[in-house]
């Protein structure tokens, strides 16, 4: 038992797969399913119009940058702060990498 533990990540990762199938399985019953559905419920729906093209092409113009600069920002907080006090120059490579997070994000906010 001492060779692995319930909180290794593939084991954790099984275990919820499971529960998480079980109790979808168990509370199915307790969905809503209307007896009758009516001839229009799965049409699309604009203020009382019909649409004649609904699909939608999302812009992910916006979304992209505020992405890789959480990612960046966050990546930098865990490298800074998991950075191992025992190295000498463990604030010289801190700075680097902050250094170099900040020419990133320069290059993602260009004008």
């Amino acid at each position: 038992m001492n060779d692995w533990s319930l909180l290794s990540p593939p084991v954790a990762f099984i275990i919820l797969l499971a529960t998480v199938l079980c109790l979808t399985q168990l509370l199915r019953r307790f969905s809503f399913r209307p007896a009758i559905v009516a001839v229009g419920t799965m049409k699309a729906y604009a203020c009382g119009e019909d649409v004649p093209d609904h699909l939608i092409q999302p812009d992910y113009s916006q979304f992209f940058p505020f992405a890789f600069f959480f990612t960046i920002l966050h990546v930098s907080a865990m490298m800074a702060a998991t950075m191992p006090s025992q190295i000498i120059s463990a604030f010289a490579v801190a700075g680097i990498y902050l250094a170099g997070v900040c020419v990133g994000l320069l290059v993602l906010y260009r004008s």
